[in-house]
């Protein structure tokens, strides 16, 4: 199998982790990188180390330099994403690692992103429990249509989804306070210019980052009790990686092997999420660079909550990473081709 591929937007960061992953798959031909400021430069001007594309040039973004792909990834800013899939025959299939086609509500995609909603795609998140102790990835078969998950979204979701669905937390008082690294932010951030990040500081504080109604909905489909969530991203100096701290209410009764449970039989038999034995937590370092979720989590007696610590890089597992895993999945593909045991460059 030989598919065409074009990534639109592969200037950016989350763009050049898909040429990363996409150089080592077997049956991906990369046809066609598109960009904004930077067309007309080579791959290697922006993405020194792809050196199997380093002499493709970047285009611009249009329904012609589009045209005639298998398979398009869009890495392209919020909001952009709709335009550009409007462009495209029904029968490509279209990765969005934006946020345009991941909620479900219009109303609370509107609140949140300030735009009109698009619609909704089947969402790329395969390890996700759904109704009736399924998975995500039973959904994924097939589409043409698929939004990419969050970044931050991934390390919370996982974190607490196996717990609320054993009912082992309560979900009207879920908190998580996320470590994240600059890339988060965009290649075009000011805190990626210049000499880059020397101090820690909070942002979108108070209920406001975009990924809280995601996340929300993630978990509401665990549970018939009323999710909230306070959540508090921390920008912290390295360049990649998600570490989240994520504590909830135990319910009453909750044991240590109860938890254990929950998670083993949510994640046992996954291999792109490793949970930690009680009392052992992940680092950035641990996930950098592959398509890892890694988990830990203890019992605070005294307050009577879980802290669970998720750990993933957000380029990775948090956005390219499970891109290329529910391309795989859409096409009936193996799930793990083209997405590397070890880090590499």
């Amino acid at each position: 199998m030989n598919l065409k591929v074009a990534v639109a937007g592969a200037s950016g960061y989350v763009g050049g982790e898909l040429l990363r992953l996409i150089s080592a798959h077997p049956n991906l031909e990369l046809l066609t990188v598109t960009a904004n400021s930077n067309v007309g430069q080579t791959v290697s001007m922006v993405h020194a180390d792809l050196a199997k594309f380093k002499d493709l040039v970047f285009v611009e973004t249009n329904a012609e330099t589009l045209s005639g792909h298998d398979i398009i990834f869009l890495a392209l800013p919020h909001t952009k994403s709709a335009e550009v899939a409007s462009w495209l025959d029904s029968n490509v299939l279209v990765l969005d690692c934006g946020a345009d086609f991941r909620l479900e509500s219009a109303k609370e995609f509107e609140k949140f992103y300030h735009s009109p909603h698009a619609g909704t795609w089947a969402y790329g998140m395969p390890e996700l429990l759904v109704e009736n102790d399924s998975k995500q990835r039973g959904n994924l078969v097939g589409q043409k249509r698929i939004a990419v998950p969050g970044c931050n979204a991934t390390a919370i979701t996982l974190a607490f989804a196996p717990l609320l669905a054993a009912n082992l937390i309560e979900a009207n008082d879920l908190v998580a306070t996320l470590s994240v690294g600059t890339s988060g932010a965009g290649a075009n951030a000011s805190v990626n210019q210049g000499d880059g990040l020397h101090s820690a500081y909070a942002y979108q504080v108070g209920g406001i980052h975009r990924h809280i109604p995601e996340i929300k909905q993630n978990l509401t489909r665990l549970t018939s009790s009323q999710v909230t969530l306070t959540f508090t991203p921390v920008l912290v100096p390295m360049f990649r990686g998600i570490l989240a701290v994520n504590t909830a209410k135990l319910v009453a009764g909750t044991t240590a092997a109860d938890l254990q449970s929950a998670f083993n039989g949510a994640y046992g038999s996954e291999q792109y999420i490793d949970v930690l034995p009680m009392g052992e937590y992940p680092d950035t370092k641990d996930v950098e660079l592959i398509n890892k979720a890694a988990i830990g989590y203890a019992i605070d007696d005294e307050t009577g909550r879980v802290i669970v610590i998720s750990a993933i890089d957000n380029l990775v597992k948090g956005t390219a990473g499970a891109a290329i895993q529910s391309m795989n999945i859409s096409l009936g593909l193996d799930e793990n081709l083209g997405i590397p045991e070890e880090a590499s460059k």
